[in-house]
């Protein structure tokens, strides 16, 4: 205590941690009518309408009345004992909480709660406020105070309370006169006996009058008293020992305890697992047949996607039941999971029943060459798989193929061709190399198919067609690749560009140099098999061989005109003249001797135009050049000079194979899958197709329909246009929302996407992939208003059809999404920029865009309203007008 008991200065305190008795709290009177239920929550529980909230009377409520801290209760709720009410709701009830004085923290708060009971062990909550027990200065709380009751909620007792019996509003005239009464009651106020009398009474008036007036309830509840003989003391927070220095360690000490177990082998399971595959469970699991909730089981784990991994009992399942499986082809992949390689007598099972199992689906098969699956028998089977798969498919593939060699096992590889197992005849073969305009010397590689060292003509008709070779499981993947590359003019072509771009990867770029050398040594092996077999092969291999000498040559030349000073016009003029120019380059590209073409084996050129030769608008200036074929037609290509092509060349494979999916299934969506090659990691070619941006015609012709009424007008037609050129406007627009949506792809707008006069639109420049986009808040699908009014509008025939081409094609190609997930997964470890970012993540981007934990029904809607929200978003319509504003400064 401080200070003098006959002055009025004196504050008479106690700490709060020397009193060592239970905290009590006074519940006085209920003010205020009670929230009736609603209708619906009449409906929703009928019982209700038994609760006293239903009555006019008053009901028989009680208080429950429960101490929290740190949003965690301190002890059990108390509540008052019961008492039948009449008038008015007035407890005047004492309440001992658990809790003492001295336990209570300095953010202790009081959760008051009303409750109704309304049935057996049922109480419905009519209201509830939470209050601190100590003031803003650390005081316990004096004297009665009216809380306001939250209708129809429980007091929640958190600091940030949403059940607030105190409120901060100033304008409030009860919050005003309750703060000048504790004013007057510490003695801040001169009393005046009569004066008081009359003013203590008309706040009484106000109060009640304020009550009336508002919707809540109040709860007049009253803090305890501290009274010692006479004097009163005012309880204040504090704690023994609060203000004393804790020295804390900021760097925790690492307590180091040996475990020799710890990294050991789990005996029990060790044991479980021996003995549920041992071998002589094998006649007993021969003739085990699963019942109907078993075989449900096995079906659906069956047919889970390849990224999922297998529990232990779902191991032991499969395994139980691996005989009845074998007539299940979908089920093998998930067999050889669950097997354990490193147990002799198990993979011998293994191997036993793979040779007996139904045979693979050729897409499925490919699971089997991702590096979960090391066994080289397994993966030979799958080679065994692909061989039934013809020449189209296999290019479908091949990219992702040549990928998977890096998963093969290389010493096998180089077994094959002793001649150039050794790290150092490999060294032997490479040369430094220098252009005019490099200022540093790189490696590259020497091409065998360069050199005619390997030439033997005693050896050549000794052998017969490499394709004849492959033996049932017994060919590994780069063989099998290799042979039927030699068969296939096609392949061939593709295999070696796809394998030159492995070789040639810079060191650095390249995370293991077996790596490099494995695809040195495949190149050779597929140079040499050309070499030593038929005319046929050797003439092939002449034709890859000047493909090769041909780029090279012309990159030459792009490469000199990008060094030429001037704008665009003037290298365009030198470009020309150069292809004039027989003897700088050492040929004569006006007319050559006819070649397949890289892009496009299947088109023969023999000469460039040069007056169709031009320079694009673009910081790369990349350079169309029109061919000439040996059919006396023209074949117009892009060459790019300085950009990457992989992703894009991937990308365009993919949709390629989706196309073909969809036709399979007699969809056929218009799509344009115009062919990448890149030569290199720095340039390679594009093919040329005839069309407009579609920001270029909005530009000239103010909307798509005028360009369409242009370029294919119809009287009979909608809107004036053919039905065909609408009918390819609608179907392509739907196939490329859909592919573009599920492969992620970012940066879109209205420069890159072209429509060409027939109607057919599509997709270019595919520099983000898998989620990424440069611009903020990207829709899933590109469809701006300027598209969906080409067709008609929101509520046009046209767009009804092109909502429901999209949900086709996006349940055709779900049906197939296994085969992406595997194609996907096999690109992982490749120089894609995109998946070079999170090649862990890649799969996983893909899987999330197929939504296979949705029904189709619901997948049916979830197409719907990604197309609804990407037609009216805001977003990219200002994100498009501000990319339209910088092309126009750029030019």
């Amino acid at each position: 205590m401080m200070g003098d008991d006959r002055s009025p200065q004196t504050f008479n305190y106690v700490y709060s941690c020397n009193m060592n008795c239970n905290f009590k709290i006074k519940i006085g009177t209920l003010e205020g009518r009670p929230q009736k239920p609603s209708y619906k929550a009449l409906i929703d529980d009928p019982i209700l309408k038994y609760s006293g909230l239903c009555e006019d009377k008053c009901s028989d409520l009680y208080v429950t009345c429960q101490v929290f801290a740190d949003n965690k209760p301190l002890a059990f709720p108390v509540q008052t004992s019961f008492k039948a009410f009449t008038t008015r709701w007035n407890w005047n009830e004492w309440l001992t909480l658990p809790v003492k004085f001295c336990e209570l923290p300095r953010n202790a708060l009081l959760a008051l709660t009303v409750w109704d009971i309304y049935g057996p062990n049922k109480s419905i909550p009519v209201g509830g406020a939470t209050v601190s027990v100590f003031g803003k200065y650390g005081a316990l709380r004096q004297g009665m105070h009216d809380l306001r009751l939250w209708n129809n909620v429980e007091a929640d007792g958190n600091l940030s309370t949403r059940t607030p019996g105190k409120t901060d509003c100033s304008k409030e005239q009860m919050t005003k006169l309750s703060k000048l009464t504790k004013k007057h009651r510490n003695g801040h106020m001169i009393k005046v006996d009569w004066l008081d009398r009359l003013t203590f009474r008309e706040i009484e008036l106000i109060n009640e009058k304020e009550k009336r007036s508002s919707n809540f309830m109040f709860l007049m509840i009253e803090f305890p008293r501290i009274v010692v003989g006479n004097q009163e003391y005012i309880l204040v927070y504090f704690e023994e020992d609060g203000d004393a220095l804790c020295y804390n360690n900021n760097s925790n000490e690492i307590v180091l305890v040996p475990d020799p177990e710890i990294s050991g082998q789990n005996l029990v399971e060790a044991k479980h697992h021996k003995l549920a595959r041992s071998i002589r469970n094998g006649p007993t699991d021969r003739d085990l047949k699963p019942n109907a909730i078993v075989k449900n089981q096995l079906v659906a784990i069956c047919d889970y996607l390849p990224t999922k991994v297998l529990t232990s009992e779902e191991q032991d399942l499969i395994w139980k039941f691996r005989f009845t499986l074998t007539s299940y082809k979908k089920g093998l992949a998930k067999f050889l999971k669950c097997v354990n390689w490193k147990i002799s007598s198990e993979e011998k099972q293994a191997l036993d029943l793979l040779s007996k199992w139904h045979a693979m689906d050729v897409e499925d098969a490919l699971e089997l060459l991702s590096p979960q699956y090391t066994h080289p028998i397994v993966r030979k089977y799958a080679v065994n798989r692909l061989a039934q798969a013809s020449d189209d498919d296999l290019l479908m593939y091949l990219l992702q193929l040549v990928q998977a060699l890096k998963y093969e096992n290389f010493d096998e590889i180089k077994k094959a061709f002793p001649q150039f197992s050794e790290p150092m005849d490999l060294e032997k073969q490479r040369t430094n190399s220098q252009t005019s305009n490099d200022s540093d010397k790189q490696e590259s590689y020497s091409d065998p198919f360069k050199s005619n060292s390997f030439s033997s003509g005693s050896e050549s008709s000794s052998l017969e067609p490499p394709y004849t070779a492959i033996k049932t499981m017994d060919t590994d993947l780069a063989t099998f690749l290799i042979d039927r590359a030699c068969a296939n003019e096609t392949l061939a072509n593709y295999f070696y560009w796809y394998l030159l771009i492995e070789v040639e990867e810079p060191d650095n770029h390249t995370k293991d140099s077996r790596v490099k050398e494995m695809y040195q040594i495949v190149m050779k092996r597929f140079s040499l098999t050309l070499q030593r077999g038929s005319p046929e092969y050797k003439r092939r291999k002449e034709l890859l061989f000047r493909g090769r000498d041909f780029v090279e040559k012309l990159l030459s030349l792009l490469k000199t005109v990008a060094r030429e000073s001037g704008g665009r016009r003037k290298k365009t003029e030198r470009l020309q003249a150069l292809l004039l120019d027989k003897d700088i380059h050492k040929i004569d590209f006006l007319n050559f001797e006819p070649l397949p073409l890289p892009l496009d084996p299947s088109v023969k050129v023999k000469g460039i135009v040069p007056e169709k030769t031009t320079l694009f608008k673009s910081a790369l200036m990349p350079t169309r050049l029109t061919f000439l074929t040996v059919d006396g037609k023209e074949y117009v290509t892009i060459f790019k000079l300085g950009d990457d092509l992989r992703q894009d060349q991937l990308i365009l494979q993919t949709i390629s194979l989706m196309d073909k999916l969809l036709q399979h299934e007699n969809l056929d969506l218009k799509l344009t899958p115009y062919r990448v090659l890149a030569c290199s990691s720095k340039h390679g070619f594009v093919q040329y197709i005839e069309s407009a941006s579609i920001n270029a015609i909005l530009d000239e012709h103010k909307d798509i329909q005028s360009f369409f009424r242009t370029q294919a007008p119809s009287e009979n037609g909608p809107f004036g246009i053919a039905a065909e050129a609408m009918e390819n406007y609608v179907k392509s627009l739907a196939g490329y929302c859909v592919i573009t949506y599920l492969l992620g792809v970012g940066d879109r707008h209205l420069d890159n996407l072209l429509l060409t006069k027939t109607g057919k639109i599509f997709h270019i420049d595919f520099g983000y992939i898998l989620g990424r986009d440069p611009k903020p808040m990207p829709p899933q699908m590109k469809l701006s208003k300027e598209m969906v009014d080409a067709m008609g509008g929101i509520h046009s025939d046209n767009y009804n059809m092109f909502r429901q081409y999209a949900v086709t094609a996006f349940l055709i190609l779900r049906r197939h999404g296994n085969l992406f997930l595997n194609l996907f997964s096999l690109m992982v470890d490749a120089s894609v920029p995109d998946i070079a970012l999170e090649p862990d993540k890649t799969v996983k981007k893909v899987q999330d865009k197929f939504r296979f934990d949705l029904s189709e029904e619901e997948c049916t809607n979830m197409i719907h309203t990604i197309i609804e929200e990407s037609a009216s978003a805001v977003m990219p319509a200002v994100v498009e007008q501000i990319h339209r504003i910088a092309q126009y400064w750029r030019r």
